[in-house]
């Protein structure tokens, strides 16, 4: 998995993330995301990334279909709907699930 490293510009990210920010804590590997007016962001030596993949991941598998009463937790991801899901942030996408 290869993820972008964007900064996220300052002067319009002065918000500080944590526990208590109110904005949703994404678990992302090594880290945690935190979504945010459409984007999700991390912490990174002192500043904010955009945390987006570079490359298109299909979910493999995945029978589920998430929707508006499927239970898990929905984030606004720029033009779409992320779904929290074990670990994974998944978009429909062309007929499949995305593993953002």
């Amino acid at each position: 998995m290869t993820t972008l490293h964007h900064a996220h510009d300052s002067h319009s990210h002065t918000h500080t993330h944590g526990p208590e920010c109110g904005h949703t804590e994404v678990p992302h590997g090594d880290h945690v995301d935190y979504a945010h007016d459409g984007h999700m962001h991390r912490e990174h030596q002192g500043h904010w990334d955009e945390c987006e993949r570079d490359e298109h991941v299909v979910h493999e598998g995945h029978e589920h279909r998430h929707g508006q009463d499927c239970g898990h937790e929905s984030v606004l991801h720029g033009d779409h709907v992320d779904y929290l899901h074990d670990g994974h942030r998944h978009a429909e996408h062309d007929g499949h699930w995305d593993d953002h």
